[in-house]
């Protein structure tokens, strides 16, 4: 390569003792002078200096001889460098049968031969900014082991709570939602425990975001949690939800919540015109920032139990399919989604995910807003049995159950593994 001159004159006298030959590649000019005429008392140049390109093998300087001209010349002369030989073609088993291939314009094979072919290609990618981490907390100040769900506790919300939160955020999950297990005293036929301002859920959103004012709170709004009856609203004599007086109760919720500090409510009920009313009430206090993520295609499913036993919140009686859908029902999910939107939502969820990847799909396909999917406690607890059992392995079953709600169209996922999938795309060790 040619040598490059550095045609300028030196600006730090100030550096002493700088001899050039302790730099590779770089050896005072003397011979020649500045173009702008400028030279020292004794007529020499300044702080020039020859620029070679060089190589360093085990510590020494190596100088390319050739010029570019003379590496192109040479080529042109056929007398082209030597390159590693073509490998040969890998050899097939014994017994492969010898066929003519195959005519076929395209062969998708081609683009997923290499593992830098298949990144290159790939087309969902998953991070721990997806992740909405459910967390479960209550009044006590040790953390609980929930035993249908390995690894999930019922966090003290004073420091159990603190600390997962902050483990969360330390591999960039910085959205959580909260679900409390409330005592059995403080539960009524009317949830009224739900709206108190002090009550376990505002008091942990005001601690929370003390701590970390940048987190993103997410908040249930149902009254299950609060009920002595286990529903998700105000329960009639003979058995019947009660739609217009539950929704009554979960608007004070949500404004409570949101008093606290919440970023975005969720309301879990399934009662009709709840978005709505929400959205009403929390402006009317002057809660315009705060968003509704709403549970809009929530379905009565058989996935939820280990759930319900976090909460000790199972129905007294009966179920819940007068007011979750069935899961038999696709339409039905876009008369959810068309009444959510029109009400005020910002965020339609899909509960739950793995088995309801159509319905996801279908919204996503149909909304403009962002898609949640739940993760439930169904899915969650069956591939952890399923990997302490050795009949999977979870962490890469963890991994692609996330990646396929995020290819169906879920923009967040609300996961249990939210902590031990960040940890896994970080390349944390479990």
């Amino acid at each position: 390569m040619a040598s490059t001159i550095v045609n300028a004159p030196c600006t730090v006298p100030s550096v002493k003792g700088f001899e050039t030959q302790n730099y590779v590649g770089l050896r005072p000019i003397s011979s020649l002078r500045f173009n702008s005429g400028r030279t020292s008392t004794s007529g020499r140049s300044r702080g020039l200096f020859e620029v070679r390109a060089c190589e360093r093998h085990d510590g020494h300087v190596k100088k390319i001889e050739m010029s570019i001209e003379e590496c192109e010349a040479a080529v042109v002369a056929g007398n082209a460098p030597e390159a590693p030989p073509v490998p040969p073609k890998p050899a097939a088993p014994v017994g492969t049968p010898v066929i003519k291939p195959y005519q076929l314009t395209r062969r998708p094979r081609r683009n997923r031969k290499s593992p830098a072919l298949r990144a290159s290609f790939q087309e969902t990618s998953i991070s721990p900014a997806n992740f909405v981490y459910p967390l479960f907390i209550h009044e006590g100040q040790e953390d609980t082991p929930i035993g249908a769900m390995p690894g999930c506790y019922r966090l003290g919300w004073r420091h159990g709570l603190v600390e997962e939160v902050a483990k969360a955020r330390d591999v960039g999950v910085n959205s959580i939602v909260l679900f409390p297990k409330v005592p059995d005293a403080l539960k009524s036929p009317t949830g009224d425990e739900a709206y108190n301002d002090n009550g376990l859920v505002p008091r942990t959103i005001r601690l929370l975001k003390d701590k970390f004012p940048d987190l993103v709170i997410y908040t249930d709004v149902a009254l299950d949690p609060y009920s002595s009856d286990g529903h998700d609203g105000i329960v009639r004599e003979d058995g019947v939800i009660m739609n217009d007086e539950t929704v009554h109760q979960l608007c004070k919720q949500a404004v409570s919540q949101a008093r606290a500090g919440a970023d975005v409510v969720s309301p879990s009920d399934m009662m009709d015109g709840r978005v709505g009313a929400i959205r009403a009430a929390l402006d009317s206090e002057g809660f315009h920032h705060v968003s509704i993520m709403s549970y809009t295609a929530k379905y009565a499913s058989s996935f939820y139990g280990p759930f319900r036993e976090a909460l000790d919140s199972n129905p007294r009686f009966g179920d819940k399919k007068t007011y979750q859908m069935n899961p038999a029902n696709y339409r039905e999910a876009l008369v959810e989604a068309h009444e959510d939107e029109a009400e005020g939502a910002d965020i339609l969820l899909v509960k739950p995910g793995l088995p309801y990847l159509d319905i996801i799909r279908l919204l996503r396909d149909q909304s403009p807003l962002p898609i949640a999917a739940y993760q439930v406690s169904g899915e969650y607890s069956m591939i952890k049995a399923g990997g302490v059992l050795k009949m999977i392995d979870e962490e890469r079953v963890m991994m692609e159950s996330l990646m396929c709600l995020r290819r169906a169209g879920a923009d967040i996922i609300l996961t249990y593994f939210a902590l031990q999938a960040a940890r896994s795309l970080c390349g944390e060790k479990r």
